[in-house]
């Protein structure tokens, strides 16, 4: 069984008014997250939005 970090290896992550971080999607490619997160941006929110990849500095 996989976790899926060798296929979806890509998240969108999102931090709210209060600094707290959630994990939004995964995608396979960079590409493909990048598009959700500028579209999530595109929105108007005053979220951010941002791409990393799995195992990225250890914290996802």
């Amino acid at each position: 069984m996989t976790d899926g970090t060798s296929t979806l290896p890509w998240l969108v992550i999102r931090q709210d008014d209060n600094g707290n971080t959630y994990r939004v999607g995964r995608y396979a490619t960079r590409a493909e997250a990048q598009k959700m997160a500028d579209s999530l941006d595109d929105r108007g929110h005053k979220q951010l939005y941002w791409v990393e990849r799995v195992g990225q500095n250890g914290t996802r």
